[in-house]
This record gives structure tokens, sequence and C-alpha cells, in this order.
């Protein structure tokens, strides 16, 4: 497959959308990975279809791993609330190896597409402070799969892009702006309903609506 493709993780938030626009733009044909980790705003597996769809990338994919089976997280076990105001530390939002484990379904599918290129939308500057979200995280993966996968050893490594780990919410909304990403679209709260209505109250709401706020771009979430 051409080296201009790329997987692009696509949560159906915010930040995974906006990751997805900037691959495009950089000349990449994109495909897609979803993964219903049975999270329980499940809502944004709808958003993510409705995001590829809306910019037709190459191929969209879900796949399914059981995260709750697991547990330890408020996003994974409905037995744990998720918090309505800011905490201390690591919140229990956190889902334990979450993205280790996305970016090692990315990277078994990126040998089989026979592409070098992965994207992801992490952030590191305005986020609830998860330690997968991390430069030193993503340097550390990106090592990893050059010496776990068969492209890794024959020299054909993965690169891992994270263009928005460094930007403020308000610049990654200015950047989707740019893009024409419709944020009407995605979902990003933790607890959305069925409907993909927004709590407005969790760690993630709050996140999202002050980076609207400080872009000086309307909010265009569906709030219950």
């Amino acid at each position: 497959m051409a080296a201009t493709t790329a997987v692009v993780l696509l949560s159906g938030g915010l930040d995974s959308a906006t990751a997805l626009a900037l691959a495009m733009e950089r000349g990449f044909a994109c495909h897609a990975l979803s993964v219903d980790y049975g999270q329980r705003h499940a809502a944004e597996l709808e958003a993510a279809r409705r995001v590829a769809r809306a910019v037709g990338v190459a191929q969209h994919r879900v796949m399914r791993v059981d995260l709750a089976g697991i547990g330890g997280s408020a996003l994974t076990d409905p037995a744990l609330p998720v918090p309505e105001q800011p905490s201390a530390g690591i919140p229990v939002t956190y889902v334990p190896a979450r993205n280790t484990i996305m970016l090692s379904l990315a990277l078994a599918w990126a040998e089989v597409l026979g592409t070098q290129h992965i994207f992801i939308g992490v952030n590191v500057l305005d986020s609830s402070g998860y330690p997968d979200c991390r430069p030193e995280f993503i340097a550390a993966f990106a090592a990893l799969g050059r010496v776990a996968t068969r492209a890794g050893v024959e020299g054909r490594p993965c690169t891992i892009h994270a263009p928005l780990i460094e930007l403020s919410k308000a610049q990654i909304i200015r950047e989707g702006a740019r893009l024409g990403v419709d944020y009407a679209q995605t979902v990003s709260c933790y607890q959305a309903d069925a409907a993909g209505r927004a709590c407005g109250r969790c760690d993630a709401c709050r996140l999202r609506r002050a980076g609207f706020a400080e872009a000086g771009i309307t909010d265009p979430t569906r709030y219950r």
C-alpha cells in the first residue's frame, strides 16, 4: 500500500476529529479506527461513524475490546460515578492502558495495510492529566513498535503522529475550524446520553466548553 496512507484513531470526539482533518490535509489517505471498549459514553462511536462518513475516509473500522471486563474506570464501570467537579491527581475517568491498547491495534492494522503512519489526537495541555497522553508515552510507544513488529525490525517502523499534543483546546478548535471540522457531529462528554447530548458538567465537557469560549467560536455542542 502506498506510503501516503495512514491509520487514524477516531474516537468520535473533538480532538480525534481534528487529528483526522490534519492527516487528510497532509495528503494521507486515512483508514479510521474506532474502538468499542465498553465505554459508558458509547454515543461517541456513532459520532465517529458520522465524522468518518462526512470526510470520506478510505475505510472505517470499529473494533471491540472488553475493557469493561477489567473495570477500574468511571468510563467502563457504571458503579463508579463520573466526577462533576475538578479533582487533584489522575481522575477516576482514566481508563487503564487505554491508549496503549488502542495504539497496539492501530499498529497491527498499519502493518497489515503496509503503512508507516499512525495519527492519534492525544493532548497534554488541556487534558485530564492522563499518563498516556504525554509526549513521553508517544515516544516510548514508537520505540516499542520498532522492536515489536516485523515491519519495525525490517526497517519500516511506524511513525506515531500526535499533532495536537502540545496545543491548547482553543488552538485545537481554531485548527479544526480552519479545516472545516463540523464539531456538532462530535461527542466528547463522558456521560453523553444515547442521543449524544452532553451533560455539561464532567471534565470533558468543561474542557470543551472553555476551549470554544477561549477560541471565540460558538459551541455547537448539544447539552441535555
